[in-house]
């Protein structure tokens, strides 16, 4: 059944046997046949089913761990690894984002303050110093499962109070919601404390989102960074060839 859902390793193929079983999964993956969290079979029955060791099987699942594609989860056994993909082409906010795939986003506050600009958030919001602003630290979930850690800075004037943010910063925005927005991406490793509220591995890889979102009228009204975890998201954009 399994391999009916899936496909067979290639007949008389030259690859070795760990990499074509590898491809087969991988594409299985990719073509949405293995649905995220779902689990495979166990090692053994993989083996059985294509006939081959169970030492080929554990070194293409091994792989795929490294890629990202598979997890293990102790005394469960081997999942399709529950990523999410980013689309660099749409405004959108990570709550909507969740909503769009079909998984429950959840947040957990670290911090909500208010203070002075700090000379960095002056230079990206367009503010004098001294001025008043929100700031909003937080953890962002799907599922349950942690994928960012978020810290957005906002103009006092742009939302109504500190309290107005709920699930969504967007939606507290309202009218000042970015209809624009600037976006910086690099690759990055886990600082301790960062790695610590994420519950991943101290110098794991990540994405740092810097993003500045601007509003109908001009004003910045958000400088944010988010910190996302490089095993869980995979950011994409759709490009094309400028008109002549």
């Amino acid at each position: 059944m399994f391999i009916e859902r899936i496909g067979k390793l290639e007949d008389g193929g030259s690859a070795p046997l760990y990499l074509q079983l590898q491809r087969v999964l991988r594409s299985a993956i990719e073509r949405h046949v293995l649905a995220p969290d779902e689990a495979l079979p166990p090692e053994r029955d993989l083996a059985e089913a294509y006939n081959i060791s169970r030492v080929t099987v554990r070194k293409a699942l091994d792989g795929l761990v490294d890629a990202h594609l598979l997890t293990r989860r102790r005394g469960a056994g081997t999942f399709v690894a529950a990523r999410v993909e980013k689309n660099f082409a749409t405004i959108s906010s990570f709550t909507e984002d969740m909503l769009a795939r079909g998984r429950q986003p959840g947040s957990r506050w670290v911090s909500r303050s208010k203070g002075q600009v700090s000379p960095e958030e002056a230079m990206a919001l367009g503010l004098g110093p001294g001025s008043p602003v929100y700031r909003f630290v937080r953890i962002r979930y799907a599922d349950g499962q942690s994928m960012a850690l978020e810290q957005a800075t906002v103009p006092e004037g742009m939302l109504t109070s500190l309290d107005a943010v709920g699930d969504s910063l967007y939606e507290a925005l309202g009218d000042a919601r970015p209809v624009r927005v600037l976006q910086r991406l690099r690759a990055v490793l886990f600082a301790p404390e960062h790695a610590e509220m994420l519950g991943i591995d101290p110098t794991a890889p990540g994405l740092e989102i810097e993003r500045r979102g601007f509003a109908a009228d001009g004003r910045t009204s958000e400088f944010t960074k988010s910190y996302y975890r490089g095993d869980a998201y995979d950011f994409v954009s759709e490009l094309s060839t400028a008109p002549r």
